[in-house]
């Protein structure tokens, strides 16, 4: 079976090329933009296949854009993979829009770049740029040693992302092994969404809600301003916040899902596991419309972004997830006496509520694939700083406590 590994490996760019990089964004994602925006036929169809987008848009985009043949073609996969996944929601009776494209990434294959061994050459709006790989003097038992110095694996194309100031290439990396021979256990990253915290992970990072939260309340007060007003030009303006409302919230969950991401690549997983959304105002009484929608949006950009560098995406069944020790299996209700607390009236395990959410989410995929054919534990949950396998057994990268908790409070991040 063929097993992929993404290796992310931070480049040295200079001012120069870093200018024509970020040219090369811009038009990157005005082509898979533009092929969006011409998916829909005249009888209000979506057309999802690559083949027809590629006659409906590629000339097209040639002329308004630089970029390379086969940054095109990438830059309308990437496009048509998207509207699949809106197709999906749609047909699973989900609300969402059509995708748009706004962070700073571009699709590399073997044509539009060359990666050498410590440097890449990359197809840009204006000829090449050549990028030293920034890495520690020692490779070995690092992801680069193993899965691109060592020649055991073949790199088949990158992802090329722009992040706090300092360009990453996310080798994408193929090797052939024996299905009765894993090379090692596929890891989980587990994620919990919320209100109070949009996103949480099993690895213990949080993604406030706050932000999110403030300002759709922002814009449910002018709306409800204007619906007073009555008059035809309040209308019209409600119309426009609206549309400035979504274009926000889009941009903000486009940026959590990268990061998302960037966190599975990270930790080394392979796949990234959320709860089914079906039926989550029942379960989130502080859910509004808004909420779900802002869930499945986030999930569907994950989805195409995770794909992107070889990491599957699932759900996982949401019984019990909120309520259920992840160190000792103990559920109960009283588990969790507030939103934010969590304290297991069994064991007295006492941690943030949406963290201990987080582990049990990510858990449930690791136990639904707990045996390989050679009777093997074949996944393991991503932890703060080790793994859990099936069997709980613990893996510390740093000595950590089996909970995974190397500090009394979550690690914290706001976008």
């Amino acid at each position: 079976m063929d097993v992929r590994r993404t290796v992310p490996v931070k480049l040295d760019v200079s001012d120069a090329d870093a200018e024509l990089l970020h040219n090369t964004f811009a038009e990157f994602r005005d082509a898979a933009n533009y092929v969006v925006s011409h998916a829909r036929d005249d009888s209000g169809n979506i057309e999802t296949s690559k083949q027809r987008l590629h006659e409906r848009t590629y000339t097209e985009v040639r002329d308004r854009t630089s970029i390379q043949a086969n940054l095109v073609q990438a830059a309308r996969s990437r496009a048509a993979d998207a509207l699949k996944g809106v197709l999906a929601r749609w047909s699973n009776g989900d609300y969402a829009s059509l995708p748009t494209f706004t962070a700073d990434f571009a699709e590399y294959d073997k044509r539009s770049a060359t990666f050498h061994e410590d440097y890449a050459s990359l197809s840009t709006v204006d000829g090449r740029v050549e990028a030293e790989y920034v890495l520690p003097p020692e490779t070995d038992g690092t992801p680069f040693g193993e899965y691109v110095a060592s020649g055991d694996y073949s790199v088949k194309g990158a992802t090329l992302h722009h992040r706090d100031g300092a360009f990453y290439l996310h080798l994408r990396t193929t090797a052939e092994v024996d299905d009765t021979e894993p090379v090692e256990h596929p890891t989980v990253l587990g994620v919990d969404l919320g209100i109070e915290n949009v996103a949480v992970t099993s690895t213990g990072t949080f993604w406030s809600g706050g932000l999110l939260n403030h300002r759709r309340e922002q814009y449910e007060q002018v709306r409800g301003g204007l619906q007073q007003t009555g008059t035809e030009s309040a209308h019209n303006t409600i119309a426009s916040i609206g549309d400035r409302e979504s274009r926000w919230a889009e941009d903000f969950l486009h940026n959590l899902s990268k990061e998302l991401v960037a966190e599975a690549v990270e930790h080394g997983c392979s796949t990234i596991a959320f709860e089914r959304l079906n039926g989550i105002r029942e379960r989130m009484p502080r859910a509004k419309k808004f909420h779900t929608w802002a869930f499945n949006q986030l999930y569907g950009y994950v989805e195409y972004k995770a794909e992107a560098v070889g990491i599957d995406v699932t759900k996982v069944p949401p019984q019990y997830t909120s309520h259920r020790c992840s160190r000792c299996g103990h559920t109960a209700r009283n588990n969790r006496p507030t939103q934010a607390d969590f304290s297991c009236q069994k064991c007295g395990y006492e941690v943030h509520a949406d963290y201990n959410a987080a582990k049990n989410v990510g858990f449930k995929h690791v136990r639904s694939g707990q045996k390989s054919p050679s009777g093997r534990a074949n996944r393991q949950l991503a932890l703060k700083q080790g793994a859990l396998s099936a069997n709980g057994e613990f893996s510390p990268a740093t000595g950590e406590s089996r909970d995974g908790q190397s500090g009394s409070s979550p690690a914290s991040s706001a976008l």
